[in-house]
């Protein structure tokens, strides 16, 4: 299922999962700052760019097989469910979405460094 390569075939669901929960971090990130109470979700705002950053990088290592995709993999799984947690405490139409996706991002990353 890789691209030009088997290599990474093993790594794919997680690396699906990244994708998604970058994607889903970017967009609920821009749908925060259109919130009333915006200035209460400078925690959530922060966290949203960190695990879709952490998420984009997960991809990159586990595309390339690098040495260490486990270990930040590990890493990512935390960051993820911190951002679910943040997103949890709002109850607007998107955070809880991106709530879930990201808790689906971190058992899959869980999954991919055990």
């Amino acid at each position: 299922m890789g691209i030009v390569t088997d290599a990474t075939d093993k790594h794919q669901a997680c690396i699906d999962a990244c994708q998604t929960c970058s994607q889903a971090c970017y967009e609920c990130f821009r749908a925060c700052l259109k919130e009333p109470d915006v200035a209460q979700r400078t925690e959530c705002i922060a966290l949203l760019v960190e695990c879709a950053m952490m998420c984009q990088t997960s991809v990159a290592h586990m595309a390339m097989s690098g040495r260490f995709s486990a270990d930040h993999c590990r890493h990512c799984a935390a960051v993820c469910e911190a951002c679910a947690e943040e997103c949890g405490h709002h109850r607007d139409e998107h955070c809880p979405k991106c709530a879930e996706v990201c808790r689906r991002c971190a058992a899959e990353c869980r999954r991919m460094a055990a």
